[in-house]
């Protein structure tokens, strides 16, 4: 009857290992021997590991070239199902075939042309649509419980640092710290927060340590450097569904020369909010507290990177407009005797905007402006009330934290709870009242949860070792301070840097305004008698002491 090419598909791995796909080409091969079709070894197509929602499969695109060319006069398809679970993707793929001559021939369907046949083939089609509807959702329900339950085998793979343990009869899935690897995780989160490392100076140092990657390889670069940074896992809570499948913002033109054929050019992952993760409990390798400083920093990077700053300021990036709400960023000019910084709206740059300019202010002097802020902060700086004060309010209100007594008291009265539970179904089992089956089949359960809650109280009680230490370092606050304001005037403007975005949160500025909003709690002072108090718009009276930060500014 001519030549023909044989196509067998399977969506999932192990399918694959099941060895699905081999029983597919056998009885392909055999309805081929028994019509008569010859069916070289080259074109017997396997797509293994592949989705039938998707056109981009290597063993598709080499079954239409073959159509294409006009070598083949058959396509041999076990069901319709296998060829695509989108019944128009079904329809456009068959006509394609028609249009080069080849006939689209499914073994497990109506092989005739009448319309009754022809109404039979589409219904299958929409039918398998619809079942690949409906595995994807309850599969997702099903994961999702699964995710609520503490079940670690819904997550895709161990992290570095963890060894994926499979279920066994006696046991559920379970991540398992790996030591080795533990250790360069402890190594990279010890350097950027205490150390003070940048992702790229991280990723060089483990390059130069020769230190294998979880693929064997001693090169290291910065994007898994950063992702091992953002994983909660590291800190005993691993999450689900952290991510979505969502329109592509933007197709980049290196995205399209790529050649990935695995990605769809409409739609790319993007991460869902973080209320909506399912956190599951995992061994921990760092503190929560350091996986905190650590997610702190990589925000005050997003807002803070000097990027291509030659001249840092003192309050770089903490300055917005008041007026606008948009930042204010730095621009200079030369006079005659000196180069002379600003800090200038960008709202007020009639170029960044379609309308023109959205706000009217003028630009600011920088370093009248840094020192003005300089000055609040060294007042702070002589006060150590406040910032003493603020620390214990901190320690005692985590200290006395009523969700978290009340989470640590039910952790061991459940923990009792399940103890009881596990010697219940053994003396049940010595007593010939409860079968091995059913003892098997009940006590893995038991011991997850068991393990789950051990897991968790332990990461609360660390975290309240950690507040006593922190609680004992703070007792050499006031030392601390008193070596701060004997070499303030001496330190350079990083460093001023430094000191000033640990108290300072950001800087309005307005016409004839400049509000320094503080990290810490300002006290209320209520003024003396007989002595106006201050204003509420926030404008300092005009007996106050003032600043020429605009040049024609009346003050």
């Amino acid at each position: 009857m001519g030549c023909a090419a044989i196509y067998a598909r399977v969506s999932s791995d192990q399918q694959k290992e099941d060895n699905t796909i081999a029983s597919q080409t056998a009885a392909l091969v055999a309805f081929a021997r028994e019509q008569g079709f010859s069916v070289p070894d080259e074109w017997i197509i396997e797509d293994a590991g592949f989705s039938g929602a998707s056109l981009l499969r290597p063993g598709l695109e080499r079954l239409r070239d073959l159509a294409a060319e006009g070598h083949i006069q058959a396509v041999l398809i076990h069901s319709p199902d296998r060829l695509s679970r989108k019944y128009a993707y079904q329809v456009l793929l068959t006509e394609e075939f028609a249009r080069h001559g080849v006939e689209t021939v499914f073994i497990k369907a109506p092989h005739s042309g009448t319309p009754e046949d022809q109404l039979m083939l589409q219904f299958q089609g929409m039918i398998a649509e619809y079942e690949r509807a409906q595995i994807l959702e309850r599969s997702r329900r099903g994961k999702r419980h699964r995710a609520r339950a503490g079940e670690v085998s819904v997550l895709c793979g161990a992290p570095y640092g963890y060894r994926y343990i499979r279920k066994t009869n006696d046991a559920p899935a379970r991540y398992e710290v790996d030591a080795v690897e533990a250790e360069v995780v402890r190594l990279v989160f010890d350097n950027y927060t205490v150390g003070g490392l940048s992702i790229g100076a991280l990723a060089r140092l483990l390059n130069e340590m020769g230190l294998l990657t979880r693929r064997r390889v001693t090169r290291w670069e910065r994007s898994v450097v950063w992702g091992m940074l953002r994983n909660p896992a590291y800190k005993g809570t691993a999450c689900f569904g952290k991510t979505q499948v969502a329109p592509r913002q933007k197709v980049t033109k290196p995205f399209r020369l790529s050649g990935r054929a695995g990605f769809s050019e409409n739609t790319s992952q993007h991460e869902r909010p973080r209320e909506e993760w399912i956190e599951v409990p995992v061994p921990a390798i760092v503190t929560e507290e350091t996986f905190a400083l650590a997610a702190e920093r990589l925000t005050d990077n997003k807002r803070f990177a000097p990027r291509r700053t030659i001249e840092p300021s003192i309050v770089q990036g903490l300055v917005s407009c008041r007026k606008c709400g948009y930042a204010l960023s730095r621009t200079s000019t030369r006079t005659s005797a000196r180069k002379i910084h600003y800090y200038r709206c960008l709202g007020a740059d009639s170029w960044r905007h379609l309308g023109g300019s959205v706000c009217d202010s003028r630009p600011i002097r920088q370093d009248l402006l840094d020192e003005v802020v300089w000055r609040e902060v060294m007042r702070l700086i002589e006060d150590p009330t406040l910032i003493r004060a603020e620390l214990d309010r901190r320690l005692d209100a985590a200290r006395a934290a009523e969700p978290t007594k009340r989470r640590q008291e039910a952790l061991e009265r459940e923990l009792v709870r399940v103890s009881k539970s596990m010697e219940r179904l053994v003396t049940a089992y010595q007593e010939d009242l409860l079968s091995l089956e059913e003892l098997r089949r009940r006590m893995p359960e038991l011991r997850a949860r068991e393990q789950t809650m051990r897991t968790e109280l332990q990461a609360i009680r660390d975290q309240a070792a950690d507040r006593m230490t922190f609680l004992r370092l703070a007792e050499t606050l006031t030392a601390f301070l008193q070596k701060l304001r004997a070499s303030a005037q001496s330190l350079d403007v990083s460093d001023r840097q430094r000191i000033v975005r640990l108290l300072v949160k950001d800087v309005l500025v307005d016409d004839d305004t400049v509000i320094i909003r503080h990290s810490l709690p300002m006290q209320t002072t209520i003024p003396p008698p007989g002595k106006a108090s201050s204003p509420s718009n926030g404008k300092s009276p005009s007996a106050d002491k003032s600043y020429l930060l605009r040049s024609g500014s009346d003050n």
